[in-house]
């Protein structure tokens, strides 16, 4: 009888640590969370932050690092989640929820909420403060369809700066993306344009939902849903002239988030669709990497 729960015990953890291509199943999502869109890992919690897109509500979960059900729940009081896209963190452990959704570039309430460390043990918690800004190349609300470079679903905090790399909508998709700068203090700004490249000209392959950067930020990694943008070698916060890599995760899914977890293992979320996705997967950069 111990053989067979020793036995049976073995297949339960090989089942829930399924390979999907490149990347191992970690566990599955709480049937709660259908629409993640943003998560970030805290070591002084060990929980990881996750938080869903529009339409949903005004709170951001904590899940067990390791079977991923939800120990915390935090209503974000005195906000409205227009279409939060993404949570970060800074070296201090607070946490910033992008309310930057902007699926038709005509929104002009852009936001990101700082939520203070030591409100995370509460059941509710008012933003430290709020940072707004306008993108100053966007003229037209919304811009002509070929122009729609404005939505934005990845960003991370650095240096006392977020930076928010764009989703392109634009028709006629050439996988153009727009990396912005902007202070991570209370106020109204104007972001900075810090430059641009290209991920490839298939919208479905190529266009941005997730970014994050490591522990010791050397490697910055910019999500789709399979495929992976790696930034390293950079100096500053120059992250598009460092060394770039396109590092292919060999699975499709609607992937909508990603979070360093150590300085190489990346873990990533998708959506639920019927019984596709709601996953946390994780993968190695080291074993990604194309071998020389």
């Amino acid at each position: 009888m111990r053989n067979y729960i020793f036995i049976l015990s073995v297949f339960t953890f090989l089942s829930c640590q399924q390979d999907s291509g490149a990347l191992t199943t970690v566990y599955s999502l709480p049937k709660k969370l259908k629409e993640v869109s943003g998560i970030t890992y805290l070591t002084s919690s060990n929980l990881l932050w996750s938080l869903e897109d529009s339409g949903n509500a005004n709170e951001i979960y904590g899940l067990n690092f390791v079977n991923g059900k939800i120990e915390k729940t935090i209503t974000i009081e005195n906000t409205e989640n227009i279409d939060w896209e993404d949570i970060t963190k800074d070296k201090d452990g607070n946490l910033y929820i992008g309310d930057f959704g902007n699926n038709d570039n005509e929104r002009k309430d852009l936001s990101i909420y700082k939520i203070d460390k030591n409100s995370l043990a509460t059941e509710s918690a008012i933003p430290a403060y709020k940072i707004s800004f306008e993108y100053p190349e966007q003229k037209d609300f919304p811009p002509k369809k070929t122009e729609m470079f404005y939505d934005v679903e990845g960003f991370f905090e650095f240096k006392n700066n977020f930076y928010l790399f764009t989703k392109n909508r634009s028709k006629g998709f050439d996988g153009t993306a727009f990396l912005y700068k902007i202070p991570n203090t209370a106020g109204f700004y104007q972001a900075v344009l810090m430059g641009e490249f290209k991920t490839c000209d298939n919208y479905n392959h190529c266009a941005i939902t997730a970014a994050t950067i490591s522990p010791d930020e050397s490697k910055v990694a910019v999500l789709t849903h399979d495929k992976v943008f790696l930034f390293e070698s950079f100096e500053g916060d120059n992250f598009l002239k460092g060394t770039k890599t396109i590092l292919e995760l060999d699975h499709f899914s609607q992937k909508e988030a990603a979070s360093f977890i150590d300085n190489d293992r990346l873990f990533i979320a998708d959506e639920r669709s019927k019984s596709i996705g709601g996953n946390v997967y994780e993968v190695s950069i080291k074993k990604l990497k194309p071998k020389s």
